[in-house]
């Protein structure tokens, strides 16, 4: 650390990431997501302190800044299921407070009311989201496209859909995008993904956040402000992840193309 001007030391911005059970939620390369949340934000000039959560062990959302959760199987997500159950309540009145999750594939179906499978079963979720979830009969696969209004002018955002769970939104919670190319939620109402507060849900991975570097700065950015801490990020070269962004936008097709450049 150096000193400053005036012989005081700089106080550096520090943030907290926990990873919740990382050995049991990665499927479709969701660890990605948490390599390019510390990589970014040590590449920002922030001290990150990444703590895994294994199961059994007790979550501190009391320092929690930033909590990452993948998607997993059936087994894996009952597993999480039951685990979070234990401390919903602590989990519920931190996102109130505004800490910052991210929650892709069988994750963010938890947040929701209940999942019903194909048998009929009715598996109740953690209810920390107005949505809910039931199993179809054609699993929603391929590389998605939306349009995502966390920016204004939105921003696209691209990754890859791989569920066979249709969910839908209820009216406390906005969408994190509109489909442009893809099947989103259920493949019928055109939305992907689920905002509430700054916790968010998500089919999409891929990984989701190499891809689309803007929502990796705007998770740490909340997550930082929810400390109350001020920080100037810095223009990084970014190059090589928005030719990867570009390209999926463009084998998604030549109307994604020309919305994408309107906006370029």
């Amino acid at each position: 650390m150096r000193d400053s001007p005036t012989g005081r030391e700089l106080k550096i911005a520090r943030i907290n990431i926990y990873h919740l059970y990382p050995e049991h939620l990665n499927l479709n390369g969701d660890r990605g997501n948490i390599l390019a949340l510390c990589e970014r934000a040590r590449w920002h000039g922030l001290a990150v302190n990444l703590v895994p959560v294994q199961p059994g062990e007790t979550i501190d959302f009391g320092a929690c800044d930033l909590l990452f959760m993948g998607g997993g199987g059936d087994a894996e997500q009952n597993m999480a299921a039951a685990e979070l159950k234990k401390r919903r309540r602590d989990m519920q009145q931190a996102i109130e407070a505004g800490m910052v999750i991210l929650a892709t594939g069988g994750s963010y179906q938890l947040f929701g009311h209940y999942y019903t499978t194909l048998r009929g079963e009715r598996m109740p979720g953690l209810e920390l989201m107005d949505l809910y979830t039931e199993a179809g009969g054609k699993r929603l696969t391929g590389n998605i496209v939306v349009s995502c209004g966390l920016w204004d002018p939105p921003r696209t955002l691209v990754g890859f859909e791989n569920h066979a769970g249709r969910t839908c939104l209820g009216k406390g919670v906005q969408p994190l995008g509109r489909v442009l190319h893809g099947h989103g939620n259920n493949g019928s109402d055109k939305t992907e993904g689920a905002v509430y507060r700054h916790a968010i849900g998500s089919y999409m991975h891929g990984p989701l956040l190499p891809k689309n570097p803007w929502l990796t700065d705007y998770l740490l950015a909340k997550a930082l402000a929810y400390r109350g801490q001020t920080f100037t990020f810095k223009e990084l070269d970014q190059s090589f992840e928005e030719q990867a962004h570009q390209t999926a936008v463009r084998l998604a097709g030549s109307r994604l193309h020309r919305w994408h450049a309107r906006r370029a």
